[in-house]
């Protein structure tokens, strides 16, 4: 009795159909419910096992029944049927004999030149002969499960092939596009024909406006805002040139800026955080924006260059993060800032450089800090950073944090949020400060306040988020053990000596996107991240509704400076008004269910504030 056909994958055949009732072959094969081989044919691996041979001791095995045995044991009218378990092992079985078989006939032939056996070599028994071995035949009925090829993959542990260091970053979304050349030799139209822009891949537009819509989503203060503020337009006129991470959710401030009357032209603070697909969306939506994931130090600052030098085109205001797009025009472009309302900044770095401008009097225009006001530095620096921290690491080391030694330099709201986060993943971890006052919430907070050459041979992970320059040294760097990650929560990429590990002796190899190993001439390797640029942005993405705090903190602070009557501001930097953090706050508020409560006369006159605040002065301290 041969054995039935098996069905192909495609089949949609029911298993009874496929085995009517039970069988064997010659009588030697028995299946009892599909739970196993019964009379005399053991399975083993898939591979065949010899005429008459069972597993376990030949004496106790169980004697053979015959198929007409079988069959009269079933009371009638009913049929034995294959299990899913059995077809899967018959299948596996059937390719592994044919991968063996392939073997077999890709070896030399072990006879002699003329073509006859070899005879057996010394010691060898020839009066026997070799058993024979019975096969389970499977055949599929259009003969294509034999011609399937078996494909032998190796995947990498580390999730990529190791690729050199000078390799071009990848965007997130990765499709066809990847392998086309540069943008800036790509000359690209929208789908209304709009061509001023530059971006990876215009086609992503479609999967970036469906990104940008769930931003929308978990930024309901800022949606409202536009929603009340559209009508009256008080961007009307504005001519906004903006220097930002291509985010969804900076997407959504860019769009609202535009929704209020400006006109917005865009490009990147950072070569690793643009969101190709939503920079697509963007340019989709007839807004300029010269930006791309990976780009070069000279692709950045032409990036910049395109925003400000469009012909018939004079930005009025700028909103900055990091101070790039200031200083370029700054230096390039001076002339323009003659006819520039104002700056706002809201990262440190950018608002350092400012202050310095002011102290030397050559700052231009009125500033807005950004950075300093409440609902920035309170919110996005410890509330982002504390989440934001944990998916970087995670996403680009796969490291687990337990028992792990971390040093967090600098115990700012950035510091405190990475050193919260780790605490609780049960990191220990080591400080670092210059600020006394700092230094003491640290030990208040019960961290352990060090130097940072005190613990640099240790520590599993160094985190920087200061702000400053060469917080980390080549000569720590020298010192870390093998292993080591080292990374930077601040904005700017002067935090990690990189430029020192660019020397001759030391080699680069790329594990993963914004994944190097360094690795010395002894062999020790550190792990550096984004090439020491911001981690959370540059590796993974941050919590939406925070970002939508800071992002109508900013759009106020463009209206307020686009609208303020000439004399209000001086050529300073300035923070944005206590009402205004207020007004920010509350508007949040409501995605809580959250209920405040109102001071009563009374209570507004024994404090001496209006009921509708604001409610602090300018120097209180959160």
């Amino acid at each position: 009795m041969e054995l039935t056909e098996l069905p192909g994958p495609e089949s949609d055949l029911p298993l009874h159909a496929v085995f009517p009732e039970p069988y064997m072959e010659e009588g030697r094969l028995g299946v009892e419910a599909g739970l196993g081989v019964e009379a005399g044919l053991g399975v083993e691996a898939g591979l065949g096992v010899e005429a008459g041979e069972q597993e376990g001791d030949p004496e106790t095995k169980e004697p053979e029944q015959d198929y007409d045995s079988l069959q009269e044991a079933l009371p009638e009218g009913e049929t034995r049927t294959c299990s899913p378990d059995l077809l899967s092992m018959l299948h596996a079985a059937e390719s592994r004999r044919s991968m063996l078989h392939g073997a077999e006939m890709q070896q030399p032939s072990s006879g002699g030149a003329d073509g006859q056996e070899s005879p057996p070599r010394g010691g060898e028994h020839t009066s026997k002969e070799a058993p024979k071995i019975d096969r389970l035949q499977l055949t599929d009925p259009k003969n294509e499960f034999n011609k399937r090829p078996i494909k032998m993959v190796h995947r990498s542990l580390s999730h990529s092939l190791s690729l050199s260091s000078t390799d071009s970053h990848s965007s997130a979304y990765t499709d066809s596009s990847e392998e086309e050349g540069p943008p800036r030799v790509n000359q690209q139209k929208t789908s209304k024909g709009f061509s001023d822009f530059c971006v990876k891949n215009i086609q992503q537009a479609d999967f970036g406006r469906r990104e940008i819509d769930i931003a929308e989503q978990e930024m309901p203060a800022l949606m409202a805002f536009r929603k009340k503020a559209e009508g009256d337009k008080p961007l009307a006129g504005a001519r906004v040139v903006g220097c930002t991470h291509i985010t969804a959710q900076t997407a959504v401030l860019i769009e609202t800026l535009s929704a209020l009357g400006a006109q917005c032209r865009w490009a990147a603070c950072n070569i690793y955080s643009t969101q190709n697909t939503v920079a697509s969306a963007l340019a989709e939506g007839g807004i300029s924006v010269f930006a791309w994931k990976g780009e070069t130090e000279e692709d950045f600052w032409w990036c910049i260059d395109s925003c400000v030098t469009q012909e018939a085109w004079e930005p009025n205001m700028i909103l900055d993060d990091g101070g790039d797009l200031t200083h370029c025009i700054y230096k390039k472009y001076p002339n323009l800032f003659q006819s520039i309302k104002g700056i706002v900044e809201e990262s440190v770095t950018g608002v350092h450089r400012l202050y310095q401008l002011s102290k030397a009097g050559r700052l231009c225009v009125p500033a807005m800090n950004v950075n300093d006001s409440v609902t920035k530095q309170k919110f996005d620096n410890l509330y982002c950073c504390r989440e934001s921290i944990l998916d970087g690491l995670k996403r680009t080391t796969d490291v687990m944090f337990g028992g792990k030694q971390v040093v967090v330099c600098g115990y700012g709201e950035v510091g405190k949020g990475c050193s919260a986060a780790l605490r609780a993943m049960g990191s220990v971890v080591y400080m670092t400060e210059v600020d006394p006052i700092c230094a003491l919430q640290a030990c208040m907070d019960g961290f352990r306040l060090v130097k940072l050459n005190e613990v640099i041979r240790q520590v599993d992970i160094v985190i920087t988020c200061t702000g400053n320059r060469s917080v980390v040294g080549r000569e720590h760097l020298d010192r870390m053990k093998s292993g080591c990650i080292v990374c930077n929560m601040g904005h700017s990429n002067t935090e990690i000596d990189v430029v020192s590990l660019q020397s001759p002796e030391l080699t680069w190899e790329r594990v993963r996107s914004q994944v190097d190993h360094v690795i010395w001439p002894d062999g020790k390797r550190i792990v550096l991240l984004a090439e020491g640029r911001l981690l959370n942005l540059s590796c993974s993405t941050v919590p939406t509704f925070v970002l939508s705090i800071t992002a109508t903190t900013q759009a106020l602070a463009v209206i307020e400076l686009y609208n303020a009557p000439e004399g209000r501001y001086k050529k300073d930097v300035y923070l944005l008004p206590k009402k205004m953090d207020e007004y920010v706050a509350n508007l949040h508020l409501p995605t809580f269910d959250a209920h405040l409560t109102e001071l009563t006369d009374e209570q507004a006159r024994y404090l001496g504030l209006s009921k509708h605040g604001p409610f602090k002065p300018n120097y209180y301290r959160y």
